[in-house]
């Protein structure tokens, strides 16, 4: 059986608008035209037949077709790009020391590590994890070389995306309905921790420390067998958890704000190629 010929360049213009959310959005990224884009898109559904995408009322939607598509078509451009790495690229060695924190590890981590060690196999990766505010300080110091971390300070970093905070709970124990409020936080220093100090003093919610970790598995202990509720950036939330929304009125909980997320790299790796290559792949997989 003859199957039609779903060339690399309609697949490119399709991810593209498909990420971006329009044509004229995906162009730029193209270095193509509009109309120019959109013959690319016209050309891959004359192929299949039927429709890839949608106009929305806000934006242009996949159809189920589209949807299924996406996923082989983002497989078949990181194959290509693998492919060309490997036939002229650079052969890369040495080392690359990155640090992340463990809830940002399983999410966003292992696709830049998927792509990378496809193009790169002589690159050893030594990875540390450790909480935001024990990374940054040592990139400064040069022990590590790049780290994902959530920003302490405006312009830290190369920015990356917003990551949101959630109180979660387990549902069994529904622990939020305790007053005063316990809570299990992280460090002193952490981040989350001091957004959670910050919306409950402003609620003026009275609440009760109960446990302290400095690890994603320590919060998650301490949730899941009812003894309070935590802050957790939702990329990090299990799903026999449960996010705390839409409570009751008095048990509503405050209103939280995201974490920038940004890579960070040391002044001491600037003349690396193989932590070039990382810090490069990080931002295209993960950047907004």
């Amino acid at each position: 059986m003859n199957y039609p010929d779903l060339q690399i360049d309609w697949l490119r213009a399709f991810v593209a608008v498909a990420d971006a959310g329009s044509l004229s959005a995906a162009a730029p990224l193209l270095h193509r035209s509009q109309s120019a884009v959109s013959m690319q898109i016209k050309k891959l559904e004359s192929a299949l037949g039927r429709p890839v995408l949608l106009r929305g009322p806000r934006h242009l939607e996949l159809t189920p077709l589209g949807q299924e598509l996406l996923a082989y078509a983002r497989r078949m451009l990181e194959l290509q790009a693998e492919t060309q790495a490997a036939l002229f690229g650079p052969r890369l060695a040495g080392r690359v020391r990155l640090g992340v924190p463990d809830d940002y590890a399983s999410t966003y981590l292992t696709p830049v590590l998927r792509s990378f060690s496809h193009r790169y196999q002589g690159v050893e990766i030594e990875l540390t994890c450790e909480q935001s505010t024990s990374l940054i300080p040592r990139v400064g110091r040069g022990e590590l070389d790049l780290a994902l971390v959530s920003r302490d300070k405006p312009q830290r970093g190369r920015f990356l995306f917003q990551e949101p905070l959630v109180w979660v709970g387990a549902a069994q124990f529904e622990a939020w309905r305790r007053d005063p409020l316990p809570i299990a936080v992280y460090e002193s220093a952490s981040l989350a921790r001091i957004a959670t100090m910050k919306a409950l003093a402003a609620r003026r919610r009275a609440y009760r420390i109960v446990y302290h970790s400095s690890s994603l598995a320590g919060q998650l202990a301490a949730v899941e067998s009812g003894l309070a509720v935590a802050v957790l950036t939702r990329c990090s939330v299990p799903a026999n958890l449960q996010i705390l929304q839409n409570l009751p009125a008095e048990f509503d909980l405050p209103a939280l704000d995201s974490m920038d997320v940004s890579v960070l790299r040391s002044r001491e790796s600037q003349r690396s190629p193989a932590v070039d290559a990382m810090y490069d792949q990080m931002v295209r997989t993960l950047a907004q």
